[in-house]
Formats: C-alpha cells, structure tokens, sequence
C-alpha cells in the first residue's frame, strides 16, 4: 500500500497554506457576511448589533468549516469545504423578522431546531445517492455554476441593479445608480485580466495563488482611487468574544420551525450535489457513508449558527469552483480557512479590514471561479453516453431549463402558496427535482453499487473528453 496520502489528504508547508487559505476566506467573505447585514437591518437592530451578527457568522463559519473539514467520529465530508451561511434560509427568516411574535430570538430557536432536524435526517439523505447518476449530477452542477454567475455578474457591477426606496410610505424598487459604473467595471476587468494572466504564463505556487494575487491587485487600484475605505478598520476593536445566546435564550415556534426544516432539506439536497462536484474535482471517490457524515455535519454547523446567534450554515459553491480554479485538493487548505474565520470573528479589526475589499473587485474573481464550478458540471456531462440513450438529452434540457426559471423570471411562482417559495425559488432544488424525477422515468433505479461504476465510468471518460 502507498504511503503517500491523496491530495486531499496532503499537509502544504505553511507559507504555501496560508495565502491559499486567506484565498478562500476572500472569496466566499462577501457571501458570509450579506445574511446577517440584511436581516440584521430587516430587525432594525442598532448598528452594533449588526456588528455583532457579522462577527458571530464569522466565527460560527470557522467552527462549521472545522466540523465539515478536519471533522470527528461520523461528522464531517473531509473535503476542501468551506462553510458559510446559505441564501437559501434568507426569504424565511425576512419573514420571521416581521412576525413580532417571533423576531430574532424566534429565528434562533428555529435554526437550532433545524440544525438537529438535520442531523438526525442525514442517514436517509444520503441514502439517495442512486438517484444522482452522472446525467444528474452533471446537470445540478452545470446549474449550481451558471446560477452563481449572477452573483459574480453583481458584484463586478458594485452591487445590486435595484435598491428598495420608500416613498410616501411605501417601500419600491429603483434603479441603483451606482450600479454598473465604469470605473468599477473596469477594476473588475482588470482583476480578470490579472487572473487570467497569472494562469496562463505563471507556474507552481503562484498560479495556485492566481485568484488572490489578482484580488490583491484590484484592492491596491481600487484604494489609490479611493474606492477603498480604511475608516472601520480604524474604528474597530481588537478583540471581542462571541458568546453563546447574547441576545438571550432562544425561542421556539412551530410553523418557523417546520419552514427552517424545510429549508434544510433544500440545503442538503444543494450540499449533496457540492459534495458530489468536489468529489469529482478533487479525485476522491464519494460513497454513502462520506455524503452522511458531510450532510450531518450541515446539521451541525446549523445547530452551533443557532447557539451562536446566527443562521443555517451550507457549503459555499463558489469556493467549490476556487478548488476547481487553482488545482490545490488539499482539504488542510480550508481547515485553516476555518481558523482564519475564526479569528475573524474573533477580532473584529482583522473582519473589517477584510470588509473594505470592494465588490467590484471580488467580481472579476467571480467569474472565473464560477465558471469553473459550470465547466464542471460540463465535464461530467461529457461522459454521459448521449449517443446510445438519447433520454439523456431530455432529462438535461428540461431540468436546466426548471433550473433557470428562478433565475430569469424570479417572479415567476409568485401566485403560488407562500409556503412553497422556499422551494421554488431554488433554482438548484429545482433542477435536482427534474433531473432525479426525468432520470428515475426513462432509465429507472439504478443499486448504489451501479450508480457509483456509472459515476467513476463517466469521470474516467470526462478526463479524456
């Protein structure tokens, strides 16, 4: 048997793991800290209370991570994961937030909830595994990446298209006039450029850096156009400690708690096709047991969210698509990811300096590493054999098409029972629902033993399409 262990597995020397590290930190920092400013701001909390919030998510990202990463007995996937609150719990708690019965002590109480939902829930998602036969599997991923273009799309445009404006004392949406400026464009396109340079005329370590060193250049152009503001790293304090229940014990209602259970088999169903995707990005055979312990882990970074006063916690797609970018499997690479979340959280003048990078400049990394978790999804495709089961085509074409109606028409569902939206508005569920239902009625159920040789038979033809 070899000694030498599998790239995920691989111990990098520190001055290689470090700027790797802060790497996946940059990328995914943006998406970290946008749920808990915004339903901080739906509470109308006082602004060192949304302070608050964002330290809280910070640390509780880096225990998640932790679990997930470097895990413990029967938790934990042990893939380059990184972990951080999910959009996809975002609608609910806005709603939960307006309930004055429930309000943010309400919201805890279901995450909590959810978290242990989740855990106790994972054995039986994992158990569908048969039902992700690479035609699926390739599909969810190729929607998982064009969906996250938006993101990218938005931040290389500064921003959102609109902002809600309340006028005569109604709320509206406007254009948002800073959206899309030149300027920033063109910081955006010249962290491409960087980028994009780096990885075709760099080599080594360097190239494996490429996405940080490109964000590095786009901060130091956008702060000598003083499109960088230094202000609250002045302001913030050193060092604070997140405490668990500093807004008070939780507290537990029903149908919250049924909506945020609903919304965690979203996330888990999202976080079978991540695992899925790093499996094939990263050479490491997933079975049953692996996706069990990855999904329990889901639960149990929702369960710490709630104690430590935040939210759902899923993993980070467009950190999934940073692993696809530089090449580096090692999963160490993110567990210290997870410290330096943890330190985040845990000195807030460190969490504001990385809060001054400007979107614009995360958005000229987005696209590339977006694109990367779509090009995956890409590659599994081209295994898929096409030619002798012409289904396939049709089991890809309706499920894309169900997977971007969120995304091209987000008001489509929206005379449909509010309850379902947090379904609905999942362009990821969606597509998996099609794929899994239009797979299961033209090709059946395969056993767990052929799905898992279709998967390797279709990964070992990808790498020679």
């Amino acid at each position: 048997m070899s000694s030498v262990p599998h790239p995920v597995d691989e111990k990098l020397p520190l001055l290689r793991l470090a700027p790797l590290a802060v790497q996946h930190v940059l990328v995914m920092y943006a998406g970290a800290v946008a749920v808990p400013l915004i339903v901080g701001r739906a509470l109308k909390l006082p602004p060192e209370d949304v302070a608050f919030l964002i330290s809280a998510d910070l640390f509780a990202c880096g225990l998640a991570t932790l679990v997930q990463c470097y895990g413990f007995r029967g938790v934990g996937v042990r893939l380059p994961v990184m972990m951080g609150v999910t959009f996809a719990s975002l609608g609910p708690m806005l709603s939960m937030a307006n309930a004055p019965e429930v309000g943010l002590l309400g919201i805890f109480g279901s995450v909590i909830a959810a978290g242990v939902f989740g855990v106790l829930v994972a054995p039986f998602i994992s158990r569908l595994l048969p039902l992700f036969p690479p035609v699926v599997t390739g599909t969810i991923i190729l929607v998982i990446g064009v969906s996250l273009m938006r993101v990218g799309i938005n931040w290389a445009g500064g921003g959102q298209p609109t902002v809600t404006r309340v006028v005569d004392g109604v709320p509206g949406s406007f254009p948002n006039p800073a959206y899309a400026q030149l300027q920033g464009l063109a910081i955006a396109g010249f962290v491409l450029l960087v980028i994009l340079a780096l990885l075709k005329w760099a080599d080594g370590f360097v190239r494996n850096v490429a996405v940080l060193l490109g964000i590095v250049a786009g901060c130091v152009v956008a702060a000598a156009l003083g499109l960088m503001h230094f202000e609250r790293v002045g302001e913030a304090s050193w060092f604070d400690v997140v405490l668990p229940f500093h807004f008070g014990l939780p507290t537990f209602h029903l149908i919250p708690i049924v909506t945020m259970c609903i919304v965690m088999v979203v996330v888990m169903i999202e976080s079978l096709g991540m695992f899925l995707a790093l499996g094939e990005i990263t050479g490491r055979t997933i079975d049953r047991k692996d996706l069990t312990r990855g999904l329990r882990a889901d639960g149990v970074g929702t369960l710490l969210g709630g104690v430590f006063n935040t939210f759902p916690y899923t993993s980070f797609s467009q950190n999934v698509g940073l692993v696809g970018v530089t090449g580096v499997r090692s999963r160490w690479v993110t567990v210290a990811g997870g410290v330096i979340m943890l330190a985040l959280g845990l000195l807030p003048k460190m969490a504001a300096l990385v809060e001054a990078v400007p979107q614009v400049v995360l958005g000229g990394a987005g696209l590339v590493m977006f694109g990367m978790v779509a090009a995956t999804g890409a590659r599994i495709l081209a295994g898929v054999d096409f030619r002798n089961n012409p289904n396939n085509l049709f089991v890809v074409a309706v499920a894309v098409g169900f997977g971007m109606i969120p995304l091209v028409a987000p008001t489509f569902f929206k005379n449909l029972p509010h309850d379902l939206h947090p379904l609905l508005e999942s362009g990821i569920l969606l597509s998996a629902i099609v794929a899994v239902a239009l797979n299961f009625f033209f090709n059946g159920l395969a056993s767990a033993e052929d799905a898992a040789a279709e998967a390797a038979a279709a990964a070992s033809a990808a790498e020679h399409a």
